[in-house]
């Protein structure tokens, strides 16, 4: 088996539809990884002003994001790990919306604040609370809006000993969940982003956890955009400076930290079009506001969505083993599309890539590989790929010749290593 990949590339012009047809009809096959390899080199190579665009921002790390097809606009450092600080506070509250839409827990279900959660996380610590009352009981709906809103270490805390028992407990299935989301580089020490060498994240998955979140929690995340929350008879407003200051801004958390300095997690909707913004590493506060604000509105200003490829599309084949036919259409599982400037021109390069030949008999819908999708040196989107059709298993003959064909072929590539 090995990794395969077909690709086909096309200049996409704002006003020349027929960008579809030269996509399409540009493919060459090539098996190993080596395609991949060079374009990622290409984007490392390249000058700053290539690989962003013409934009830069002083963010030391920043992603701006389509929130629809999760198209990337702009980066910077984007997979550099860093302490997310009040930011990790997304991943838990992505926890408890999966536990509320599992039926594990209820909204109305009360968790007791403990003199841990209340030393650690409370008045006591003199950093962001919800300033619930020790040994008091809080239900969830109430403890998410204070971990949301008022960014309260104590509300996290409070919710991360109720449903596993302890918070070391509750981190360990934040991983797990995190990893089934699709987070393979976000370590977690904590439930809050309070200072610790474990905590560290991406702004690239920082981005991809609150496109899922809004995806899929949309009644969840209107807490997001709630302005303000009292408990205790304490009122505190939302700490994101974007939802009084940026149009159509409805989320969703800020961060800071010593170690980290300031980040936020920000997304705003104009004309139907969603952005999801982050940044992470400001020294100070009133530069992460401007900085956050200035990627979104030149976002909203550049770029447009265009559609690549429908949910039922084949956009490329896949070789199969022992089939009864030698290839299987590749169908995207969603529609494709990416963002692209609105006036000049975008070069895009996209690329399927999946582990083969694909060993029949493949039934139709069947994973198989994704299509990467690259704006210029940046890659703009990915969306996974399935069986168009079932394949079943071919004759006898047929197997004895894709045998010896593999044989000839895993020669040359072991050959072909050693140069």
């Amino acid at each position: 088996m090995a990794l395969i990949t077909a690709s086909f590339s096309a200049v996409l012009r704002s006003r020349a539809p027929r960008w579809r047809a030269l996509l399409a009809g540009l493919l060459a096959l090539t098996i190993g990884a080596g395609p991949v390899v060079a374009a990622n080199q290409s984007v490392q190579g390249a000058k700053k002003e290539e690989v962003a665009g013409g934009y830069d921002t002083d963010a030391p790390s920043a992603i701006l994001i389509d929130g629809e097809s999760g198209s990337v606009l702009f980066e910077k450092n984007a997979d550099e790990l860093r302490p997310p600080s009040s930011m990790l506070k997304l991943m838990t509250a992505e926890l408890v919306f999966h536990l509320l839409a599992k039926g594990e827990i209820k909204p109305t279900d009360e968790y007791k604040i403990s003199e841990y959660a209340w030393r650690r996380g409370g008045a006591p610590a003199g950093n962001s609370t919800m300033f619930a009352e020790i040994h008091s009981k809080v239900a969830v709906e109430d403890l998410l809006k204070g971990a949301i809103v008022q960014s309260g270490n104590d509300s996290c805390i409070a919710l991360a000993e109720g449903i596993a028992g302890s918070e070391p407990a509750f981190v360990e299935r934040m991983t797990k969940r995190a990893r089934e989301i699709g987070l393979t580089q976000s370590t977690f020490a904590n439930s809050n982003g309070l200072p610790d060498p474990g905590n560290k994240m991406t702004v690239r998955e920082l981005g991809r956890l609150a496109r899922h979140i809004i995806r899929t929690y949309p009644d969840d995340y209107k807490l997001f955009s709630e302005k303000e929350f009292t408990w205790n008879k304490i009122r505190q407003t939302n700490r994101n400076p974007l939802l009084n200051a940026f149009n159509g801004a409805d989320g969703l958390k800020t961060g800071y930290t010593k170690e980290g300095g300031y980040g936020l997690v920000g997304s705003a909707v104009q004309n139907g079009m969603r952005l999801i913004v982050v940044v992470n590493g400001i020294d100070d506060i009133d530069d992460r506001a401007a900085e956050v604000k200035k990627l979104l509105e030149w976002g909203f200003r550049n770029f447009e969505s265009r559609p690549l490829f429908a949910a039922q599309a084949t956009v490329g084949y896949a070789r199969v083993f022992g089939g009864e036919k030698r290839y299987v259409g590749l169908t995207p599982i969603e529609p494709v599309r990416v963002m692209v400037r609105k006036n000049g021109s975008d070069k895009l390069l996209a690329r399927i890539v999946y582990t083969g030949p694909v060993a029949a008999p493949v039934e139709a819908g069947h994973r198989i590989g994704v299509v990467r999708v690259w704006r210029g040196p940046n890659l703009a989107v990915e969306v996974p790929l399935q069986a168009a059709e079932a394949n079943p298993v071919g004759s006898t003959m047929r197997r004895a010749m894709d045998g010896a064909g593999e044989l000839v072929i895993g020669v040359f590539r072991a050959g072909f290593a050693k140069l």
